[in-house]
């Protein structure tokens, strides 16, 4: 059985955090209330992110072997079956507590989020099709906190979060050989666009604090882009890879925040800086945080 840090390492559990804010948004778009759902529909993203996590290990367990042999499968910790058990375990894990807690309509976006998936891991991700199939997997997501009645109302954030992801996705493919700058130049215009998109243009609580979050983004994101542009190598996009997934808290915070709740959006920054502290621990320890 493989142990707990073994567990931890696979599904890339700090990054988990990335994913709590996206039913957030979504609940904050449609104004949905309710603790229950609040509360539990995050840790539902958070169970089939891991579970993700899980499953592109033993989808890329050979690959692995050559290029990051630290990982958990390919160290010899845990099994490519054992990984693959990991991740159906978490996935069902996901979808029940998503059907628990949110209810028909949200069980209704869980099945697909969670077919979404398993076919980026097994069949899209190495295609073009692979960044495509990723953001659809976070616009699902953010539908989940909307449900399937009121998915209309939540297509904003939807979209804004599915667009920074298929950008991030797209520039992460140059983390072990480097990328083209114009890749890079796109994701930086996706950027822009998602944190423009993100604010509340009015002199309130909920505008100041989307464009508080919204400058959290895109700010760092932007920097880390920019670099990728100049020296599109392979530490650099990584490093830029790492601040776009990071990114992804306060653009949520953002969203959030523009939906009208504040304090739900203060809340994320609050993960967000939970999320940063735990990158950089993971980082100078030379961990696995992607």
């Amino acid at each position: 059985m493989a142990s707990a840090s073994t567990f931890l390492q696979l599904v890339r559990a700090p990054a988990g955090l990335t994913v709590l804010g996206d039913s957030t948004a979504g609940m904050a778009a449609v104004g949905r209330t309710g603790l229950l759902p609040r509360l539990g529909l995050p840790v539902a993203s958070v169970l089939l992110y891991w579970g993700g996590m899980a499953l592109n290990d033993a989808a890329d367990a050979e690959l692995d072997r050559v290029e990051r042999p630290e990982r958990p499968i390919p160290s010899g910790r845990i099994s490519r079956r054992g990984a693959i058990g990991v991740a159906g375990a978490l996935t069902v894990a996901g979808v029940v507590v998503a059907g628990l807690t949110g209810g028909r309509s949200s069980l209704a976006v869980a099945v697909p989020l969670a077919a979404s998936i398993w076919t980026y891991d097994l069949v899209a991700k190495r295609g073009w099709t692979g960044p495509l199939v990723m953001a659809a997997c976070r616009g699902l997501d953010v539908l989940l906190g909307a449900g399937r009645d009121r998915a209309a109302d939540a297509l904003r954030p939807a979209l804004v979060m599915a667009g920074h992801t298929a950008s991030v996705t797209a520039l992460a493919r140059g983390e072990v050989h480097g990328t083209r700058p114009a890749i890079a130049a796109v994701a930086s215009a996706t950027t822009v666009a998602a944190g423009v998109a993100a604010v509340r243009p009015e002199a309130s609580t909920a505008g100041v604090v989307s464009a508080a979050a919204a400058a959290r983004f895109a700010v760092p994101t932007l920097r880390a882009q920019a670099a990728a542009i100049r020296t599109p190598s392979a530490p650099v996009v990584r490093t830029a890879t790492r601040r776009g997934i990071l990114g992804m808290v306060p653009l949520q915070a953002a969203l959030t925040a523009r939906a009208g709740r504040p304090v739900d959006a203060l809340v994320l920054l609050a993960i967000d800086a939970v999320a940063t502290l735990l990158a950089r621990r993971g980082a100078a320890k030379g961990r696995d945080v992607t």
